[in-house]
Formats: structure tokens, sequence, C-alpha cells
């Protein structure tokens, strides 16, 4: 009968309808599909930093890098206390994407790792492998200065005791208050390897924000602090780092932390992040820390500037 055929008709055309519209619509990202949601009407991508100005600076270029590079929004959490230990377990749960780590924290303090084991070749090729299969996670990159450990002391200390190397420090350690961050006081390769090596003694250790050790060794509230060879105020302020006369410290060189189903959700993510390898050598790192710093310039556009200098993103 002709109306049968007219309702069959109807159902069939509203069905392949619906049929079209489904295969048109876009797969979730890691799906398949192309997404026809804009870059910048993404989610932002999140980003953790540590609490000290090299951190807010490198956490700045990351997040330049992804939006010039992709469109993609993007939003930084800065200063995290407890730098690595409160990062990874947030990186673990999703609350961040992505961060700019050290190789030897890395290796140290979420992988539990001997620093003397393994050359940085090896120990970054083993980063990648075992932050994939434990966390779901990888390295990208490694930006080119290496932040290693170096032992600061205050300029009127220094000059008291003729303190050049840190095997000096053992004779008066007993007399001197240490500052460190609770990320250095507790890694095996930190506090614990120095006054280890080195045979030291303090007659206190106090916990201190990273990004106020120096005003802390300014005003006397401590004696002796863990600096970092691209800090800024060495050779600026009336400080003093000795010599690693036993070749304790590891090197420390930066990259970026990403988890991989991040990678996945932004198509063109990683070749956005890869653009930051080998830009920074540890004279340009510490010019950067010091232009923050000291001249008190803003960190995003002491970033931007320095992005735009070497090519990576447009001005």
């Amino acid at each position: 009968m002709k109306w049968k055929t007219r309702i069959f008709a109807g159902l069939l055309a509203g069905l392949l309808a619906f049929a079209f519209a489904a295969c048109s619509t876009t797969e979730a990202p890691g799906g398949g599909g192309e997404s026809s949601t804009s870059p910048s009407q993404r989610d932002p991508i999140q980003i953790a930093t540590k609490p000290m100005t090299e951190q807010y600076i490198l956490g700045e270029m990351l997040g330049l890098v992804i939006t010039d590079s992709t469109g993609y929004p993007v939003e930084i959490t800065k200063g995290v206390g407890g730098g690595t230990s409160n990062i990874q377990p947030a990186m673990e749960r999703g609350d961040f994407d992505l961060y700019p780590e050290y190789t030897s924290s890395g290796w140290a303090l979420v992988l539990n790792h001997d620093l003397k084991s393994v050359s940085d070749e090896e120990m970054f090729r083993q980063l990648q492998e075992e932050y994939q299969s434990n966390f779901g996670m990888t390295w990208l990159g490694l930006y080119g200065s290496n932040n290693t450990y170096t032992v600061v002391v205050r300029g009127d200390v220094a000059r008291q005791y003729n303190l050049q190397t840190t095997s000096d420090l053992a004779a008066v350690a007993d007399q001197l208050v240490f500052g460190g961050n609770p990320d250095y006081l507790e890694r095996s390769d930190g506090f614990p390897a120095l006054t280890e090596t080195y045979g030291l003694q303090f007659k206190d250790v106090v916990d201190i924000d990273i990004g106020l050790k120096y005003q802390a060794l300014e005003q006397g509230d401590i004696d002796v602090t863990n600096g970092y060879t691209t800090d800024a105020q060495l050779g600026r302020a009336d400080v003093v780092a000795l010599e690693d006369d036993k070749q304790l410290q590891a090197n420390y060189f930066c990259s970026t932390v990403v988890r991989e189903d991040t990678l996945q959700e932004y198509p063109g993510l990683e070749e956005a992040l890869m653009k930051m390898d080998g830009i920074l050598t540890d004279t340009e790192m510490a010019q950067l820390n010091y232009a923050v710093e000291v001249e008190k310039q803003d960190e995003k556009e002491v970033a931007r500037n320095f992005l735009i200098e070497k090519g990576v993103i447009e001005g």
C-alpha cells in the first residue's frame, strides 16, 4: 500500500540522515578522527612549575611555544611547594599535563636510582623508558642548560673562615646554619649525600622556600644553602659558591615531562614541545634569571623575548 511505502521511505531517509550525521561527528582525539573544535576552545593544557625563578621562566616558555605552535590554551600553576615531591603525584593523578623537570631529579627522587651508576645519555634513555612503563609519561627534549647543585655561603662567612672548597666547611659546619628547600633536604642525591661525602655536621638545618634562599642568606637567617649553577645571584650578590672538590654533584639537564594521554589528546603538542630542545646554555639561563630576579622584569616577557630572538616563536 502507498501509505506504508511513504512511511518506510520516510523512516529510511531519517535513518540515513542520522547515520550521515553520526559519521560526520568528530571522534575524540586519539580515536582516529579530526576534532571540529578549534584548538583555542579546548580545555587548557595544565603546566606546573617548581617554586623558583628558572622554573617560572621555563613554564612561560612552554606555554608560549604551545600556544604559538598549536593554538591550544594553557594554564600555568606556578611555584608548587615541594617541587618534584608534590608535582609528580599530581601528574600521576592527572592534575597536571606537563612540567619542566631535571634529569637527575627524576632519576633519584622519582625512580630512586643511584646517580653514580649511569651516564647522562643512558640516564635519559632509561628515564623515557621507565616513566612510560611506570607512569604513562615521557621526557621530551633537553633544553641545553645544566642546573646542577653548588654549595653557597654568605660572603662574610666565607671570608671569616677562608672557605673556598666544600671540604673547607667540615671544620666549621657546627657553627653554621644550613637552609635548604624540602626537595633538596629529602632527596638521596641532595643534602644526605652532601653531608655524608664531606662529613658535615651543621649547627642547625632549616626548611626554606627555594625562592627565598638568597634573601635568607643576606638577612643572616642562614649561613649556607644549596644553590644552582644557573642562579642569577652568583657573581652578583655577596655570596661564594664553593668548589665541589670531591666531584659529588651530578648533572641536572632540564627537559619536559608530559603525560602520554595528553600527547594523544592534543595533536601537534609533541612537535611543539620539541622546539625547546637545545635552545638554552647555562649562561643564557643565568641571564634570564637575572633579568627577572634582579632587574624585576616580567618572566613571561623575558621568556617571550628570548624565544623570539631564537626564532622559536613569531614576534
